[in-house]
């Protein structure tokens, strides 16, 4: 039996923006914020129903309680991602987890398990990740 609510590419990259913001179990203030400007103004959520976020949540909050709960997402993710979002996706988990201001330990882990899991040219992300932190940056 097929899932009757599969995945889109949108709910992909929301999924991992929320991931990274879950990713040490503190969703602050300032991710969710950000999220919600992405997915409210950028030309890659385009007639998204944001409505579908808390479902998206929590479908990331149940597979973080899963022992592969992590490989089970990625895999979500590369069935319904489309290679040319890769980069769009990583840029997107990027800013959420410099939103704040800071990137833990574990945001920064999250963001190294993104790069492997879909491929990044490593030079291609050095440069998403001087993007994220330039736009970032407090005086």
């Amino acid at each position: 039996m097929t899932d009757p609510h599969p995945m889109t590419a949108q709910d992909s990259l929301a999924a991992l923006m929320i991931a990274v913001s879950a990713s040490d179990e503190d969703i602050r203030t300032a991710e969710l914020v950000k999220i919600t400007n992405i997915v409210n103004n950028l030309p890659v959520f385009a007639g998204y129903d944001a409505e579908k976020l808390p479902r998206i949540s929590q479908t990331v909050f149940d597979l973080f309680e899963q022992e592969d709960g992590l490989e089970a997402l990625f895999g979500l993710i590369r069935e319904s991602l489309p290679e040319p979002l890769f980069e769009t996706a990583y840029a997107l988990a990027c800013d959420v987890a410099a939103a704040d201001g800071t990137i833990k330990a574990t945001e920064l882990r999250m963001l190294e398990e993104i790069r492997y899991e879909l491929d990044l040219d490593r030079l291609h992300a050095a440069a998403i990740e001087r993007g994220a932190r330039a736009r970032h940056m407090t005086l």
